[in-house]
């Protein structure tokens, strides 16, 4: 049974190493760098870090002072969860997040756009995030960039459950000139690009 599984493993590596081998040349050239277009549209992203319904929400959850410990808590638990709970809910459905369900509908390449305060836990998102903390990650840590705000584009990644090339731009929710807090838009570059 152990070799089969093992044969079984090394017959899908090898099915995968020649596929990337024989097909690899036909990518995108965008699949490994953001197309030069997504930069032209990022003034655009970061006004939004300034709606007043957003920052609004990004200062509402900073006063609570949440702990360190209590988010990371609260991510632990929020990975180990398969569906949507009640928190997870009410983080889609708070005016926040109507306000991300608007943005995103404006043009038919937004997908996923989740906001987070300033120690980048989420404050509202359109769809469930993978984890509620990012904090440690570089789409909170360089557009927040302890409070100076900058803006982050990460890195093209294709997502299976998609079947599409996106990347993510996370600008800062800047209030009085200083961030306090972060929000990424994920964008679909095969519909970007059409």
């Amino acid at each position: 049974m152990c070799n089969e599984k093992l044969i079984d493993v090394f017959h899908r590596v090898v099915m995968i190493v020649i596929s990337i081998l024989f097909f690899g040349l036909s990518f995108p050239a965008w699949a490994e760098e953001p197309p030069q277009e997504l930069f032209e549209y990022i003034p655009e992203l970061t006004k939004w870090g300034m709606d007043p319904v957003l920052v609004a929400a990004v200062k509402e959850q900073n006063a609570k002072k949440m702990t360190l410990a209590s988010i990371k808590k609260r991510d632990e638990e929020w990975r180990a969860t398969s569906g949507v709970d009640d928190d997870m809910r009410m983080l889609m459905n708070n005016d926040a997040a109507k306000r991300l369900l608007e943005l995103e509908q404006r043009e038919p390449f937004f997908i996923e756009l989740f906001l987070m305060d300033n120690q980048g836990a989420n404050v509202a998102m359109t769809n469930k995030t993978s984890d509620y903390w990012q904090g440690d990650e570089a789409k909170f840590i360089q557009s927040y960039t302890g409070g100076d705000g900058s803006v982050h584009v990460g890195d093209v990644e294709y997502d299976d459950s998609v079947q599409a090339y996106l990347v993510q731009v996370s600008v800062p929710v800047m209030e009085s000139g200083g961030a306090i807090g972060a929000l990424t838009i994920g964008i679909n570059l095969d519909e970007f690009l059409q």
